[in-house]
């Protein structure tokens, strides 16, 4: 069977367990089991597929049609132009936080804090996007952490981040002048609309803390001026119904000159804060 064939069989295989963009998912799995950059998929249309990849495209397509996400079985995700580690102990980084990423680079920072960092994702890009920063990145889970570890070594950033347990604040020390987070925020109510991409193989954790979704953002508020130094940044990532209710915590906790940054689709997405 070439490349061309199996993509052809594959397309409406996966249509009808119900993926979106099937077409897109059975190409990059293709190129997955091929050994093949996507982009380099077009030039192998021809090529008849070894008995190895056969078998990687067909257990790959299996995990895909059960609602497996595609970095989850590729085993990587590209965020900022950069491919990073992703298991199911961890949220799949997402383009709309690149929004985040940009606010942060918006202004110099050289110490910086990653609350929940999940993949380590948004730390280690601004670490990479910036020689001259240290940081510190921490989750509640143990898995998670290890998965960051992973892609700071990849990515050759060991020497200038330091990964921590911790719920919250609750094992963090020293002032940063810039404070990142994207938090579990997802209403519990919210959670069974959810794709099952994202509830059954995400950890739950990370998606929501339970009742109104705001209470990550409590933690956050209530803590932040006591770790920023002063005209610091605070910078969080939010649900799009979400902008005045963590604006106002961020107001009551003293954190000032408050901003709602929009995703591409014009939603709100970031809310920005400093430290007087």
């Amino acid at each position: 069977m070439t490349a061309a064939e199996a993509l052809r069989a594959a397309i409406p295989r996966l249509a009808g367990a119900g993926v979106p963009d099937a077409a897109r998912d059975a190409r990059r799995l293709l190129a997955f089991a091929m050994g093949l950059a996507p982009d380099r998929m077009p030039l192998h249309q021809s090529d008849a597929l070894t008995p190895e990849a056969a078998a990687r495209f067909e257990a790959a397509l299996t995990a895909r049609a059960a609602r497996q996400p595609v970095s989850q079985i590729t085993g990587t995700r590209l965020f900022w132009g950069r491919a990073f580690r992703v298991t199911p102990d961890v949220l799949d980084p997402r383009p709309e936080t690149e929004i985040l990423i940009e606010a942060a680079l918006a202004a110099p920072f050289t110490r910086v804090l990653d609350l929940g960092t999940g993949s380590g994702a948004i730390l280690l890009t601004l670490l990479a996007e910036r020689p001259e920063a240290t940081g510190m990145a921490t989750d509640l889970s143990a898995a998670a952490l290890a998965v960051a570890d992973e892609n700071a070594r990849t990515q050759s950033l060991s020497a200038r981040v330091e990964f921590r347990r911790s719920d919250w604040f609750a094992e963090v020390a020293g002032r940063f002048d810039l404070i990142v987070s994207n938090p579990p925020y997802i209403a519990a109510s919210e959670m069974a609309a959810l794709a099952p991409e994202v509830l059954e193989w995400e950890p739950h954790m990370a998606l929501s803390p339970g009742g109104d979704g705001l209470s990550a953002y409590r933690a956050i508020a209530a803590n932040a001026a006591a770790h920023l130094t002063p005209e610091g940044r605070v910078m969080v990532e939010i649900g799009p119904t979400q902008a005045a209710a963590v604006t106002a915590l961020f107001a009551t906790a003293g954190l000032g000159r408050t901003q709602t940054l929009p995703d591409l689709d014009g939603r709100d997405r970031v809310v920005v804060a400093r430290r007087p």
